[in-house]
């Protein structure tokens, strides 16, 4: 599983990005481009403290999902997704796109970071697990946009 904390995957993920356009359609699921955008800052904004979105940990989840979060196996597609990290209101694609790049850069420049404080629902993550995960968030999202 590739790493976000990798400056070539983090230039890779960038370059995906760049390929979307307002007019981007889904190849599944609801949100438009610029609500995907959105969405896929939540777990970089967690991680870096920069929002908490008040989840709670949950013992299940950790129990039975927190492996596919950073394993190789790709996630299925039409994911339920955490009622609070939803997004259903329309969002600007353009101030949306620039603040994910940010938010990618500034997760990627923390590569010398080893610890971490745990995940509000999942609890603590390796340092690699981090990388791997937000690497796997965003390419699922990407792919969900055929980039």
């Amino acid at each position: 599983m590739k790493s976000l904390f990798d400056k070539i995957v983090h230039d890779e993920i960038e370059s995906r990005i760049h390929k979307l356009s307002d007019t981007s359609i889904p190849v599944w699921g609801k949100m438009e481009v610029s609500q995907m955008f959105h969405h896929c800052q939540f777990p970089l904004k967690i991680v870096l403290k920069k929002e908490d979105p008040e989840l709670k940990p949950n013992f299940f989840a950790k129990l039975f999902f927190k492996k596919a979060m950073y394993n190789d196996k790709p996630w299925r597609k039409n994911l339920p997704t955490h009622p609070k990290l939803k997004v259903e209101n329309p969002k600007d694609f353009n101030t949306e796109k620039e603040s994910l790049l940010e938010l990618i850069t500034e997760f990627s420049n923390q590569r010398d970071q080893k610890e971490w404080d745990p995940h509000p629902v999942f609890g603590k993550f390796t340092y690699e697990q981090w990388g791997k995960m937000q690497y796997k968030h965003l390419d699922h999202h990407l792919q969900q946009f055929n980039v």
